[in-house]
């Protein structure tokens, strides 16, 4: 029996959860919880109540999640990073699992005393509650109307459940379990595009040394490439962007690897191509490199200098010879009769889509137009911003794996 459905899995991918533990006895189960989020690919940020220390450790969760724990609310070192209000705005939701009593009735009536209720006040995120308490404590008055209260505001409840509890007692007030608890947060997401598919995608040039100070390369900036890998990954899918040397920051929910030379790109390509179901070669790769590199700086004792240049590895062919390959897309960046040389391309090379566009316009631009060329037809993607580009680009890529 899985640990919870593939819906919840499609829809957690890349989403950013802050999982708020408080003081109960549940909180154990967070453990657990942490664990499954990661494996249905969203990342966890943990901020803990004093109390909650007491039931599970910092160190546990920070293990679990891959993140510092946030304990504090007056932290110098987290606020010289992310602080409270650089963690609100991260979130896509807030989960406290388990929710005290205690817990609920302070944020039922904004208190911001401490880390984790802060955090619920400063957020625009989604917020959800998982109650955990004594049968009697849950069924008092005070606490229904509390929650009543946060219903009101938009929070999301999710549960108790109903058993034995820990002090012995039989009825409603138990936190659910961490499967259900995963269920719930997934249902507070749709399921993009893109989502369960696993993307490799090279970028940007290469460098190809003659010595330490000098090398072979060309103009490409990178954009389209890292706008490609943001917007998959918007849509739900597991992107790595193997990435020449470029100026750019590395989109969010995005594992980035950085190389230099065309060899070291098929190196990290070829290392992480084997699960992928989707490779988009962008990069700019340099199609030769010097035969030798001089180890010491080449000094200028006349007037010519002779290279002897080779072939670099083809990358993009090597993904299509593989015995299973995944979708393999292509980009041809041409200065003359773009459609004919892009099929010509399309057909040589093996691949199952090739988005064909003007050199001389796309390289270091906002903006770019292409054509989108398969075996059996083509279409046109009008000038626009390179991320709303992208995404026509991938509708396309989704509507070829799908069928």
């Amino acid at each position: 029996m899985p640990e919870f459905s593939t819906v919840s899995m499609l829809s957690l991918t890349n989403k950013r959860i802050i999982l708020g533990i408080t003081g109960g006895i549940a909180a154990y189960k967070c453990a657990e919880l942490t664990r499954l989020f990661a494996k249905a690919g969203a990342e966890v940020r943990v901020a803990m109540t004093k109390a909650a220390t007491e039931f599970i450790t910092p160190l546990t969760m920070q293990a679990l999640s891959g993140n510092r724990v946030s304990l504090d609310l007056l932290d110098t070192e987290a606020e010289a990073a992310m602080g409270h209000i650089e963690l609100a705005r991260w979130a896509d939701l807030v989960l406290v699992a388990p929710a005290t009593a205690d817990f609920i009735a302070r944020i039922a009536h904004g208190q911001a005393d401490d880390i984790l209720s802060t955090l619920v006040i400063a957020t625009s995120a989604p917020i959800a509650v998982a109650p955990a308490m004594n049968q009697a404590m849950w069924a008092d008055s005070g606490t229904q109307a509390n929650l009543s209260e946060l219903a009101e505001r938009g929070f999301k409840i999710f549960g108790p459940g109903e058993g034995e509890q820990a002090c012995g007692d039989v009825g409603l007030g138990r936190m659910l379990e961490p499967e259900q608890l995963i269920d719930h947060c997934a249902g507070l997401f749709e399921v993009g595009q893109l989502a369960g598919k696993r993307f490799v995608i090279t970028g940007g040039p290469t460098r190809e040394a003659i010595d330490p100070v000098r090398f072979i390369s060309n103009h490409s900036s990178g954009k389209m490439a890292y706008a490609l890998a943001q917007e998959a990954a918007a849509a739900g899918a597991q992107v790595t962007l193997v990435s020449g040397p470029v100026n750019l920051s590395t989109p969010d929910s995005v594992t980035r690897i950085d190389v230099t030379s065309a060899e070291e790109m098929l190196t990290a390509v070829m290392e992480n191509i084997n699960e992928a179901d989707v490779f988009i070669g962008v990069a700019a790769v340099a199609d030769y490199r010097p035969k030798q590199q001089v180890k010491e700086k080449i000094k200028k004792d006349s007037e010519d200098l002779n290279l002897e240049l080779i072939k670099n590895p083809d990358i993009i062919s090597e993904v299509s010879k593989l015995d299973s390959k995944p979708f393999v897309v292509g980009f041809a960046a041409e200065t003359n009769s773009i459609v004919e040389n892009g099929r010509v391309k399309l057909e040589k090379k093996n691949l199952d889509l090739l988005f064909a566009n003007s050199a001389t316009e796309t390289f270091n631009s906002d903006s770019i137009s292409v054509t989108a060329i398969s075996s059996d037809q083509e279409f046109e993607i009008p000038t626009a911003n390179k991320n709303v580009v992208a995404r026509e680009m991938l509708k396309l890529v989704s509507e070829s794996v799908k069928s």
